[in-house]
């Protein structure tokens, strides 16, 4: 018995041992070295041609947590967006950036972190029968691009973004018109196509919004809105695919779902 207490003493103070000298490994590899903030940089930016994102960020990080008040800490915290963007993390890419732009309202690089902001949420953007948060937001970081910075080589990419949103957002509420529409909910279609045609003018929307109006007025037997909408197609969209079948709904005074309705009563002609 003696023996084994004396045997189980030395494996405690053994292992106890192990312990101490696994910290004193584990403190001497965190322990902090000072390194010149160029090198530090530089590696972060070949670990990005490389595209070694991850590494890249950590990387980045040393940078700014090694020489936090020099210029290259406030081009690292660009960078770190950056990496994290080109990892799909957008959430955090937001965070940096959104730090970013706080801290360093009139840097030169500033219209650049606009400009990815936007890309952080034109990317997560989905198709019009979801939830376009994701477009609104894209929708308006872009614009603020081109309204802040109209001169930078990123306002004309901004501008294109820009009118591809809004075309987005005008998809989605055409495609909650014609459901209305499908199911003779002629004033909720009716007010849905208005938005379009307001608020969506320069979108690739609005000849059919404007010919979708003009069967909802024949439906509803006003006769008189549907000519003076027919008249704004004819004036604006002269070679639109939809002027023709829009002037021969007014001539016949009848829409298409009338006539459908009469030999059928299907309503697959909308879709």
């Amino acid at each position: 018995m003696i023996r084994l207490a004396r045997s189980r003493r030395l494996a405690g103070a053994t292992l106890i041992a192990a312990a101490l000298l696994l910290s004193a490994c584990s403190d001497k590899k965190d322990e902090y070295v000072e390194r010149p903030v160029e090198e530090l940089y530089n590696e972060a930016m070949d670990l990005v041609e490389k595209g070694e994102y991850y590494k890249a960020a950590l990387a980045f990080d040393e940078v700014d947590r090694q020489h936090p008040y020099s210029v290259w800490a406030t081009k690292a915290q660009l960078m770190n967006a950056y990496v994290l963007y080109e990892r799909n993390k957008y959430p955090d890419a937001l965070v940096a950036l959104d730090r970013f732009i706080q801290l360093h309202p009139g840097n030169k690089d500033a219209p650049y972190a606009y400009y990815l902001k936007g890309l952080c949420y034109y990317e997560q953007v989905t198709d019009v029968a979801r939830d376009q948060k994701m477009t609104e937001m894209a929708l308006k970081s872009l614009q603020e691009v081109v309204d802040r910075y109209p001169a930078s080589s990123y306002a004309r990419d901004a501008k294109l973004k820009v009118d591809l949103t809004r075309d987005h957002l005008a998809g989605k509420e055409m495609n909650i018109a014609r459901y209305y529409q499908k199911r003779d909910q002629w004033l909720a279609a009716l007010n849905r196509y208005k938005i379009v045609v307001e608020q969506y003018q320069t979108t690739s929307h609005v000849p059919e919004a404007l010919h979708r109006m003009v069967e909802i007025y024949l439906t509803l037997g006003l006769t008189e809105e549907a000519k003076k909408t027919a008249a704004v197609i004819g004036h604006n969209f002269p070679g639109s695919d939809w002027y023709e079948d829009t002037f021969s709904m007014v001539n016949t005074g009848q829409s298409a779902t009338q006539a459908e309705k009469k030999d059928s009563g299907w309503f697959g002609w909308m879709w």
